[in-house]
Formats: C-alpha cells, structure tokens, sequence
C-alpha cells in the first residue's frame, strides 16, 4: 500500500514560542511519517500578518487548515495516514 506524501505548511514568525513548540510537533511526526514541511514566517508579508497575526501558529496539510495556536501530534498523525 502506497501513501500519498502531503505537503503540510507552518505560518508563524520569529521569536514565537507556540510556533517553535508546533515546529517540534511537526519535525516529530516527520520522522514517523515523512511529508513535505514548509515554514513560512509571516512577519514581512503584510497580508498574512493581517490574516494570521495573532492567531499563529497556524498549520495546514495540503491547502486546509487544521491546527490553530498548538499541534496535536496523534490527530496529526491521523491526518497524514488517512
């Protein structure tokens, strides 16, 4: 049985520690179930810092957002092997 790999992306910025705990969660799960990550730090783009500002981190997997504020690693999981 084949997986399809999913692209799962962080929006934050420097100097946030809820973003660096999700970051933890995501490189965590990585190791289990190997997917494409990218971080993008929100800070010097103005129309995600109006969309995301305060509500960071905030992680999608492939186009949909499904964490707000912290990463529940087994829900995670779930995600990425359904």
């Amino acid at each position: 049985m084949t997986f399809m790999r999913h692209t799962v992306t962080l929006y934050g910025k420097k100097e946030c520690c809820l973003c660096d705990e999700a970051m933890e969660v995501l490189l965590k799960v990585e190791a289990a179930v190997p997917f494409d990550l990218a971080k993008i730090d929100i800070s010097d783009n103005p129309e995600l810092l109006a969309e995301f500002g305060l509500k960071i981190p905030v992680v999608f997997v492939d186009g949909v957002q499904v964490f707000k504020y912290r990463v529940n690693e087994s829900r995670l999981l779930a995600l990425l092997k359904a």
